[in-house]
């Protein structure tokens, strides 16, 4: 039997039903995992063995699988309400909050028979791409531990990425999900917006979902990632009654695939290698039969749909906000110069927009969003960069606006890389990341696969042509 550590969730529910594991068995070795490499990665940072073995037993008692689950161990991101565990989004003074009920996420989870057996680190508030806090320090990424496994869902990637689970749930609103995927050479699912229910995933217990902000999978191979939506996105039975059929996939081949490729984009730098390694996986995506093009774009000004992102993600934030980090940002926004169009002065302006200037934004989003419709009726899916680098290094000073980065040699304001996160993100379309390759420092490089609104299901086939194409997950080395 190969070693489960770096199997697909699919095949760990396979080894399950064929009894050549029992659930507990396959609960202890991961345990074992977490409890030998997470002292280096300190991914797993809150714990549940105990009440993890009492399921796995019962479990291995049952006649018959409870789901397409069964048995597998998995982890889910901080952020998420597990009874009897806390959820603080990193914030020190929530240490006490002891979650009463499951979130709908993990419900759905341990109905299909999943051993949810820990949660995984995150930023403070979610906001950071750096999976730091000072309840639980900092979470560091398999491939090199002197660099980030990303954020906000990092200490899911890393866990993911160094075998010390079999599936994980997580959650994007600036590239929350994409980001640690890319970061870390795995699989994840940026789903449509409204389309996967978050009751149990917000600090303040919010009943409405947040404006961009939605919650999705990431796994080690892109068979485990409609498996996991399809738990996941029935609509919450306390807000509707309705049944969501989402399309199939367009395509079912690489063969005929329609896909537009945007490798970079002017006044936005993006690391030269993944560039490069875009244009190389068009130049494969032609051998293989696509019709591929790398000039057709949206009909739109991407700058501009940039900023109304920008405006729309800190308005977003700002009803979740504690009121000390409002009065910063405001104190912030006061000093800025009137020309200042970095992204982090576009973001935070947003703090306090007026709820007319909203609306009036909200329209500019939805000519774009019908932009990109219209763009999609010529073209499956969209290849383009996760984010602006490969894995930062590790960065815990300052807030985010206050820091700077490097690209191809130049310095640019940390939350300037926003760029490809939210040229689609804000427009609610689905994304699914595939692993790319690995930059000449050995460091892992995604491809971001965008699709139409509800085109979830081709986003996902895509990533599985890329996997069968040999895109495909690997373990990093050391973590054996």
């Amino acid at each position: 039997m190969p070693d489960p550590a770096f199997l697909s969730a699919k095949r760990l529910a396979a080894l399950v039903r064929s009894r050549r594991i029992g659930c507990l068995e396959l609960l202890d070795h991961f345990i074992a995992r977490v409890e030998r490499h997470d002292n280096v990665l300190n991914a797993v940072v809150v714990r549940d063995f105990d009440r993890a073995r009492k399921r796995a037993r019962a479990l291995d008692r049952r006649k018959e699988p409870m789901g397409p689950l069964h048995g597998v161990p998995m982890t889910v991101k901080e952020s998420f309400d597990v009874a009897g565990l806390p959820t603080t989004w990193g914030f020190p003074d929530k240490k006490e909050n002891i979650a009463r009920d499951d979130a709908l996420a993990v419900q759905r989870f341990t109905a299909a028979g999943a051993v949810v057996f820990g949660k995984t680190n995150v930023p403070v508030a979610l906001g950071d791409w750096q999976s730091y806090n000072a309840i639980y320090g900092a979470t560091s990424n398999p491939w090199n531990v002197k660099h980030t496994p990303g954020g906000s869902s990092g200490g899911a990637a890393a866990a993911i990425a160094a075998g010390l689970t079999g599936l994980e749930a997580g959650s994007d609103i600036g590239g929350s999900i994409r980001v640690p995927a890319h970061f870390c050479g795995i699989f994840g699912h940026k789903p449509t917006w409204g389309l996967v229910p978050m009751r149990g995933h917000s600090l303040m217990g919010a009943v409405a979902m947040t404006d961009i902000s939605v919650i999705g999978p990431l796994a080690r191979s892109a068979e485990d990632l409609p498996l996991a939506m399809d738990l996941m996105d029935p609509p919450d039975p306390w807000d509707s009654a309705l049944e969501i059929k989402l399309p199939a996939p367009r395509v079912t081949s690489l063969k005929g695939l329609r896909v537009a490729v945007w490798p970079e984009q002017a006044g936005h730098e993006t690391d030269s290698e993944t560039a490069a390694m875009l244009h190389g996986l068009a130049r494969a995506l032609k051998k293989e039969g696509a019709k591929v093009d790398l000039s057709a774009r949206p009909a739109f000004d991407p700058s501009d749909a940039y900023e109304v992102y920008l405006n729309l993600l800190y308005a977003a934030l700002s009803g979740r906000a504690t009121q000390a980090d409002l009065e910063r940002t405001r104190e912030h926004v006061g000093k800025l110069s009137a020309d200042d169009r970095s992204a982090d002065a576009i973001m935070i302006r947003g703090v306090d927009l007026p709820h007319r200037d909203w609306l009036k934004l909200n329209e500019r989003r939805y000519r774009i969003r019908r932009a990109w419709s219209a763009f999609f009726t010529d073209w499956d899916v969209l290849l383009c960069p996760v984010i602006a680098t490969p894995a930062l290094p590790h960065r815990q000073d300052g807030q985010t606006w206050e820091r700077r980065t490097e690209v191809n040699g130049r310095e640019i304001p940390y939350n300037d890389a926003l760029f490809w996160p939210g040229v689609t993100c804000a427009f609610h379309l689905p994304a699914s990341v595939a692993p790319m390759g690995q930059t000449k420092a050995g460091l892992p490089v995604g491809v971001q696969i965008v699709g139409p609104l509800y085109g979830d299901r081709t986003t996902m086939a895509v990533a599985r042509m890329l996997e069968k194409a040999g895109h495909v997950f690997t373990p990093p080395p050391g973590w054996e």
